[in-house]
Parts: structure tokens; sequence; C-alpha cells
């Protein structure tokens, strides 16, 4: 019999709609070891291959006992480490990874026994494999007491398989209490009725029963069918029992679907509780992925593996995942991944579509995921897996699932220097004027008009501007400013100075009058034009467009010292947002950063046409006009209202009351057309298509980025503003270079790694170091990997793995997988 049955059997036995609104999926076995393997198997057994290899090293030099202590080791680790699935079902993954367990301890038995020595095997202790290690959290309780039944009935079956019925203690099974029925996401008090200012329970629409609309005749809600509305008091995230890994296939439940399937005070606190990392456009499986990426944080899990929607790599899920795997300070990567993977929905024939993802942490040094593709599929029948070939890709795999470019790698640009830089940075509020006090001192010296500037922050650009002044001394003395402004120097002395008298930068306390950061830089760049490009440094939507050359920008905004429309409408593609929001920083809270030396400095513009510079000029200039004249006539109408509209307009998203009102207003259809537009004329002007997945775009700019670093290598500069950054000399056409790159990067230096002390450790970073490499390594170039060891201590070791087919000596005398 086969356990798993009873999935299909509790699947079909759920009543339809406690089923849709559970998310609950019974996976078929064959995409359940398709992320078995990866997950718990494929690391369990290059440990296994790392014990052999020490073990064979140590028989070499006549330790027998040592080699069978080292296989034994790993034996105590296999029957030690613990499997959490979190949304367990029927058992259905736990069994499949148990059998699998069950083989591998097989193998290593039969390897010890090798020795001459019985190993023993006790099926109640913790000596051997048992449903003890498999821990599952659900929250359905027949489905919780069906997967306990599940192992239970699978691990007896395996043992009477394998060794009859000898060794069976009394009673046969021990109460191993592995599955616990629990939400796995939200723990709560006691749910209690939702009332409203007189104390009556809140109802809402049953979501289910309908009625005969009396003129249509079509079904409509029957607004008498009622059902009450729960608030869950005290919440707050669950927690799981600690595993050394982790598997399974959550709930599919769409964010747009969350309040009608969990109920409006459980989706409130579950959004409440995680607020601030995961966002409330998700969907819920990411709450499983957040929980399961903190425990690897945390250090309690070593791997993690889920099936999810093929959503999983949509921005708004995305969101969850690139704190964890994207950025400097990133501490997990993605080991393994398909993006898009057929899958049936039985109950209702529904096809959707999966993505499979497993992570660990990350290392030293770069790690290669494994990204299949599928390439052919058959389709599935009823509750069968369909068949599925796939192309396999290696390398860094990115939060989209995608395997690109290595951002890191791309260089600033000779084109791009010298344009871009942040605004001014006060060191003291005292110097900013409200529109009355900056008026009262103009009346009383019209003259203090030349100091007193217009003055924009981050919220001013996105939001309603506050309308305020700044007073700028820039370029006078201490003695000028007196002399010729005595009223704003006034002003300065009794609001900045007390604070700068107390600063600890010996610049900033001695120049009190002037700003802390006068970015003389910028000045100098934005001084013979009369408008540039502008970017708050922290925003949720990049938005880019001109300022009045008059206006002072601060500290939060980016200032770009390009005129004219190309540059703007360039700036303002799809194809540079992507690059900014991957090349970018993020301070969570989808809050991405322009940060202008990784996204404005290295990226490289497209050699356009006149022809398309033109194009492009003109449909910027239209965008940058029409969003001014629309906030002016709508004085309350800011951009981040405007682009909340133009992404849900872009989405297909329908719009409520107020965003309604704001589309009117904006014209947010108008601005988004003008977009598409935009990136339309933009990818023609680099010469791609049009459609280009996100991780093809930062791949191909990488590739220019570095044919342009070749170019400035070899004299070519393509000078965005040449009158400027070079003066007197000649802009030099675009040349397409045909000839390959004449310099090649140094090598990037590599932190070395611990040396592992116990012999198996250190075969399993030996193989790794090799695999990862990509090329062909020596024994030395493999020491240099790794602290306090060196060549004559890697190449036995090496010499074993390639004995054992672990690695492949090559002719040259090198090692390669």
């Amino acid at each position: 019999m086969e356990p798993a049955i009873f999935g299909t059997l509790l699947e079909r036995a759920l009543d339809p709609r406690e089923r849709h609104s559970l998310g609950a999926h019974y996976t078929p076995r064959r995409y359940v070891e398709r992320l078995v393997l990866p997950t718990v198997l494929e690391p369990l057994r290059r440990e296994w291959a790392a014990a052999q290899a020490a073990a064979a090293r140590l028989l070499e030099e006549g330790k027998d006992k040592a080699a069978r202590a080292e296989l034994e080791r790993f034996l105590r680790r296999l029957t030690s480490i613990k499997i959490l699935d979190p949304a367990c079902g029927s058992g259905n993954f736990l069994y499949v990874t148990l059998e699998h367990l069950k083989r591998l301890e097989g193998e290593v038995l039969a390897a010890i026994n090798s020795y001459g020595q019985t190993a023993l095997l006790n099926l109640s202790g913790g000596t051997t494999i048992s449903p003890r290690q498999l821990l599952g959290l659900e929250l359905n309780p027949r489905a919780a007491a069906i997967a306990d039944v599940v192992l239970k009935i699978g691990y007896l079956q395996w043992h009477l398989r394998t060794h009859g019925m000898s060794e069976l203690p009394e009673p046969l099974l021990d109460e191993y209490e592995n599955i616990q029925q629990q939400d796995a996401v939200l723990q709560h008090g006691p749910p209690v009725p939702r009332v409203d200012a007189n104390g009556q329970p809140i109802t809402r629409w049953d979501g289910v029963t309908t009625k005969l609309h009396p003129v249509t005749g079509q079904p409509v809600p029957d607004e008498t069918a009622r059902v009450t509305v729960y608030d869950y008091p005290n919440p707050r995230p669950a927690e799981w029992p600690q595993a050394e890994f982790i598997v399974g296939n959550p709930p599919f439940v769409g964010t747009a679907r969350m309040r009608e399937a969990l109920g409006d005070g459980y989706t409130e606190a579950l959004r409440k509780t995680y607020k601030g990392k995961v966002p409330d456009s998700a969907d819920l499986v990411m709450y499983w992925w957040y929980n399961a990426a903190e425990q690897i944080k945390q250090g309690n899990t070593e791997r993690f593996g889920f099936i999810t929607t093929n959503s999983l790599k949509q921005t708004f899920n995305r969101r969850v995942m690139q704190p964890f795997l994207e950025g400097d300070k990133s501490e997990l990567v993605l080991t393994f991944a398909i993006p898009d993977h057929p899958w049936v929905e039985s109950a209702d024939g529904a096809a959707v579509r999966i993505a499979m993802t497993v992570v660990e942490r990350r290392g030293i040094g770069s790690i290669n995921g494994n990204l299949l593709t599928v390439k052919s599929e058959s389709v599935p029948l009823g509750d069968d897996a369909a068949e599925v070939s796939f192309s396999i890709k290696q390398g860094a795999i990115l939060s989209d699932l995608t395997i690109g470019a290595e951002l890191d790698s791309a260089k600033p640009l000779k084109a791009n220097e010298g344009l871009s830089n942040r605004g001014m940075q006060l060191y003291g509020s005292g110097f900013i004027l409200d529109e009355v006090t900056a008026d009262a001192i103009l009346q009383k010296d019209p003259s203090n008009v030349t100091v007193i500037k217009d003055y924009l922050n981050g919220k001013d650009f996105t939001g309603n501007s506050r309308g305020v002044k700044v007073i700028d001394f820039f370029g006078l003395s201490d003695s000028e400013a007196l002399q010729q402004y005595p009223i704003a120097y006034q002003h300065v002395l009794e609001r900045v100075k007390p604070e700068r008298d107390i600063s600890k930068e010996p610049n900033v306390k001695k120049k009190w009058w002037l700003h802390g950061r006068t970015r003389d830089e910028l000045r100098a760049a934005i001084r013979s034009i009369k408008r540039y490009i502008a970017t708050v440094e922290t925003a949720k939507h990049r938005v880019f467009q001109f300022l009045n050359a008059e206006i002072l920008p601060d500290n939060m905004l980016v200032a770009i010292a390009l005129d004219n429309a190309y540059s703007l409408g360039v700036l303002s593609s799809n194809i540079h947002v992507v690059w900014a929001l991957a090349a970018g920083g993020d301070l969570g809270g989808n809050t991405p950063r322009y940060n202008k030396t990784r996204c404005f400095d290295p990226f490289p513009f497209p050699d356009a046409t006149p022809q398309q510079q033109n194009r492009i000029r003109e449909l910027a200039e239209q965008l940058d006009a029409h969003r001014k004249r629309q906030q002016t006539a709508y004085p309350a109408l800011t951009l981040t209202d405007l682009y909340n509209v133009v992404e849900k307009l872009r989405a297909g998203e329908s719009l409520n009351a107020k965003e309604q009102t704001i589309n009117q207003q904006g014209l947010g259809s108008v601005v988004l057309s003008l977009h598409q537009q935009i990136d339309a004329a933009v990818a023609d002007a680099y010469g791609w298509p049009h459609d280009l997945p996100e991780g093809e775009i930062l791949t191909r700019l990488v590739r220019l980025n570095h044919e342009r670093a070749a170019e400035e290598a070899a004299g070519h500069i393509r000078y965005l503003r040449p009158e400027y950054q070079a003066p007197g000399q000649q802009q030099q056409l675009g040349i397409n270079l045909l000839t390959e790159t004449t310099t090649k990067e140094t090598a990037k230096e590599v932190s070395q790694k611990e040396w592992p002390k116990e012999l198996a450790q250190q075969m399993q970073a030996v193989r790794d170091a090799v695999q990862q490499a990509g090329v062909p390594l020596s024994a030395k170039q493999v020491a240099a990997l790794f602290q306090r060891t060196n060549a004559g201590k890697v190449q036995p070791l090496l010499d074993t793995l390639a004995a054992l087919a672990l690695v492949r000596q090559t002719p040259e005398g090198t090692y390669a997988m």
C-alpha cells in the first residue's frame, strides 16, 4: 500500500470550499521528489561522499578503526537530523523524505558492515532513522492525524520489507508527537467577534450564497447570508520546532484572495504581525518563506525548499526575498530553482503554474545554483504529474529566479563622470525659511533675494511641497555675508550657529554660516544650465523630472546635471529603472535607494541615432510637462499618489474611489501611455526587443558596461555632456569595436575560508572548492582558498577524491569536476 494515497483521499474528502480557503493541494510524488532531493538528500549525499573519502584516506594510512569511526560519525549525524514540513497536510513530503533517508541509511550501514562488524539497528531508539525525525505543522486536525498515521505505516512497511518480522519491539511504534496541529505562521488568542460602536457584531456576506436578480435573472450575492467578522487578539509569529532541513508546499492563496479565504480579522492580524517584514501585497506563501529564511539566518536550519506558485518571482513577492538574497550584506543564497513548472489543481481543473526554490546560508565566495527551465511537458491528467524535461543552467540565481549579470562587475564610466551628486546637506534646520519668514526678510531688504532660494527635499518632490526657502551664503566669507545681508545673517547666527558650535567636525563648526556640505561639484555642474534632472534617493517609485536650476536640492535628492530631455527619457525608461532597482540598495519596507555611484555612474546610455534621440526627447518633454501641468491644476496631487495609480493600471488592478479621483486629476492613463512609449523608444535605441525579462536586461547592460569600459580604456569616451565634462575636446562618435578587449580584469580577491578540523569536512570543502571554481585547480590553488593549510595537506585529499571519481584529474595535473 502506498501511504501517500491518504493525501489524495483527504483532498477529495475536504469540502471544496474548505479546501479552496486552505489552499490545500495534494502534491504528486514526482514533484515531491523534485524538491526533496536538492533540499535534503543532495547535501546529505555530499556529506556522505566526503565521509567515504575521509575513510578511504584513513584506510590507506592503515587506520582501520578511525576509518570506520568516520562512517559511524556520519551515521550518527544522519539519525539525529530533523526535517520539518511547516504545512505538512497528510504527510506526503515527510513520507517521501523518510523513504529516501532510509535508502541512504542502508548504504551507510552496508559500508560500515564491510569493515567486519554489524551495525546495530534499534527500531525505537535513536540509532536508526525513524518518524521522530520527521516534524510537521498542520492547521487541519484531520490532515495532522493522517500525517501521523502515514509516517508510521510507511516506516513499518519499510522495516518489514527490509528485515521481515525480526527486531520488532513492543510496542511497535512510539508516540513520537512529531506532528503538531497548529497554525504555522500566526499565533493568537481565541478569536472574538468584531463589534460596532453599538456593541453589535459586525458581519459580512458569506462570499458564497446568491439569489437571482429580479430583473436580469442572474445570480447575485444574497445580502441576507451573513457571517461574523472575528478579530484575533494578541497576534504574534508562530514558533517552529528546530530542524536542519525545512521542505514543503505551503498554501496557494494570493494576496487578493486572503481576506476572502482567511477572513478580514485573520488577514489584518497576520499583516500587522509581519509589518515591515512581509509586504501586504505578498501572497500567503511568503509568510512561510520569510519564516524559513529567518530560521537559516538565525542558525537553526541549514536549508529549506518550498513549492510555491510561480508568482514568487514577481515584484510584490520578491520584496520578501531580496533582503535575504541581494546586496552586500545578504546572508542567504538560492542553490536550486525552477521558476515555472506545470501543476494542475484537480478540484476544479484550473491549471496553475508553480515554482520551486531551495535556499541555504551564503558561504565565503560565490555559490553556483542550479536553475532548471522547462524544455517540454505533457498535459497532466487528473492527479497525475506532467512529464517534464529541463535544461539546466548554473550560476548565481537572483531573486527573480534568473541567472543574470554580476552587477558588482560593472565599472563607473567616464562618460557619466561628474554629472550626478546628492543635494545640499545643511547641518542646521535654521537655514530653512517658511514662506512667511522669507517674505518678511525680503520686505525689509529685497537684496536678500540673492541668498534666499527655493529649496526642495524628497517629500517636497514626491508629496505636497512645503514651499520653503533656504538661506545660502555659498561663496561668501563670514564678514561678506554680514556686510551684504545682515538680516539673513542674523537669522543664521541665531538659529544655526548654536548648533554648529558643538559640532565635532572642525570645518563645519568653523564655517557655521555655510551649509555643512556645500556640494561645490554640483553647483559647478548646474551653473551653466537652466534645468537639471532630479530623483529622490529613497522612494517607492523611481521618478525623474526636471527642476529649475535656481532650486537648491536637499541631500535626499540626487541631482543629475543634464538638461536635455533625451537623457530624462532614458533615465525614466523601464531599462534604467530595472537597472536602478537591481543596483541600488534598499532600506526595507519597499524603499529602494538610488545610489548614484551604483545606479548612474556605471549605467551605459544607448548609442541612439539622431532620429531616435528626437523621439525620446519629444516623449520625455511631454511626460515632464504633463505631470507638472496636472499638479499645478490640482495642488494636492502628489507624484507618489499618481504613480501608485499608474502602477495599478500597469498591473491591470481595479481602482478604489480615491484612486479613481487621482487618476482623473493626474490623467494616470496618459502617464502610463507615455512611459510605455518611452520604454519602447529607448529599447529601440539600444536595439533590443521591447519585452525582455528583467534578468536579460541586466545581463545586457552589464555586458554593455564592460564594452564601454573597454572603449574608454582605449581612449574613446562617449561623454553625456562633452562641453562641460571635456571642454575643448572633440566628442568622438560612437564606434563599434570589433576586436576583443585588450585588457583583462585582474582576478578578484577571494576571502579565505576557514580550514575545517575534521577530515570528512576537509574532503567536502576541497571538493566544493573544485566544483565552485568552474575551472581546473591545482593543489596549490585550492590551498590558497583556505586559511592555515598548504598544498601538501590538500594534495592527498585531491588524490583520494580522484580515486573515488568525486573529482577528475586533468592531464595537466589539475583537478576539475
